[in-house]
């Protein structure tokens, strides 16, 4: 029997830095009551869900009696605005990086942006650095600049590409050691020969893995592809609890859940769904669309009618009403006019636009139990 919460605790992805912070003595805000600590490694295994824990546990039998404690990854549940979300300890309506893409504008004028990539237009577009500089975008101080500047020492286990993008550099902000790694060995060994040496300075350890993300959305959650790497991160998980030193924290959680994709609306071959607008952003689960000046009830009304019954549709001015990015209005510019949340296994693709994206099988982002729920593992 696992020991898996049948609901998550009111808490989200931004309480966990502050809680690490204090738990590292600094003055920071303790949400989650985590215990003080010399040292503290926090691991994010990318797609993790909650839900695919409890659903998979005999794969997962380390992972499944550890996990008992959930939270919520907070909307949308996408890579790039959780991971950001949980550096600097807010939601993404104070933050900004509202989605896998959205809209956002400079003296050139409004462009489609992906954050995850940090290119113009799409994944696979221009470059971004130079006309959108991550810190202009992302303007919040991170936690981790907060323990660098109370003498924590900070270091980063993750792919070397990672280490200086956009989003790296947007979201996590502070300098520190890094140390590439790419498999579960790889980080493992990483992480301990970090923190086995005695030290009077106090160490911060921040590591990522993705692979059990990516074969999800290649696969799918569940296939037997996804399963291998399940347990492969079961035993990782495992063994970095026991390899730890006494004395030093471990955190383990993840950006989002996921979903596997069962009915497929193209926006791109719907013309109703293209009418009026200057831009689509978002990704399958999450959908933005940009009106043109002075049609934006018209196409609200257009994408309530042709997603009826597949996704909930609602205006900007409902999502801001209902703080479903967070509270306040700081960044209400880069929503869409029109924001449509698929229900189900729906998925809302680009077959042109987004030829990749439109061919995977699992994705997230929505706000089911599945794409919202998050492991919180404290040992």
């Amino acid at each position: 029997m696992t020991t898996i919460p049948s609901s998550p605790e009111n808490n989200s992805l931004a309480d966990v830095m502050p809680s690490l912070a204090a738990t590292l003595g600094t003055e920071s805000p303790n949400p989650l009551a985590l215990e003080p600590a010399q040292d503290a490694v926090l691991v994010l295994v990318d797609g993790l869900g909650a839900e695919l824990i409890r659903r998979y546990a005999e794969q997962a039998p380390t992972l499944a009696a550890m996990a008992t404690r959930m939270i919520s990854a907070g909307f949308p549940s996408t890579t790039a605005t959780s991971l950001t979300s949980l550096a600097v300890g807010a939601p993404c309506s104070k933050h900004g990086i509202v989605g896998y893409s959205f809209r956002i504008s400079d003296s050139e004028g409004p462009t489609s942006f992906n954050p995850l990539r940090w290119t113009l237009d799409s994944a696979g577009g221009l470059t971004a650095i130079d006309r959108f500089p991550p810190r202009a975008v992302q303007k919040l101080p991170s936690l981790l600049e907060l323990l660098s500047a109370d003498g924590v020492e900070v270091t980063y286990v993750m792919r070397e590409d990672f280490r200086d993008s956009g989003l790296t550099r947007a979201a996590f902000r502070a300098s520190g050691d890094y140390r590439p790694a790419n498999t579960v060995d790889e980080i493992s060994r990483a992480v301990v020969e970090t923190v086995a040496r005695p030290s009077r300075t106090r160490r911060f350890v921040y590591a990522y893995f993705g692979d059990l993300d990516m074969i999800g959305h290649i696969h799918g959650p569940g296939s037997p592809e996804w399963l291998q790497s399940l347990r492969e991160v079961d035993a990782f998980i495992a063994d970095l609890a026991m390899d730890l030193p006494r004395g030093c924290r471990l955190v383990v959680t993840a950006d989002h859940g996921m979903v596997t994709a069962e009915t497929s609306i193209d926006i791109d071959t719907t013309p109703a769904l293209l009418a009026d607008l200057t831009t689509v952003a978002g990704e399958a689960r999450v959908r933005h669309a940009y009106a043109r000046p002075g049609a934006e009830q018209s196409v609200l009304s257009a994408w309530e009618s042709e997603l009826a019954g597949h996704a909930r549709v609602l205006s900007r001015e409902q999502a801001l009403d209902e703080n479903l990015f967070g509270p306040g209005r700081d960044h209400a510019d880069r929503l869409g006019n029109v924001i449509a949340i698929a229900t189900g296994g729906v998925v809302l693709t680009r077959s042109r636009n987004e030829k990749l994206e439109s061919s995977l099988v699992g994705h997230h982002g929505a706000n089911t139990a599945a794409e919202q729920h998050v492991p919180l593992i404290v040992r």
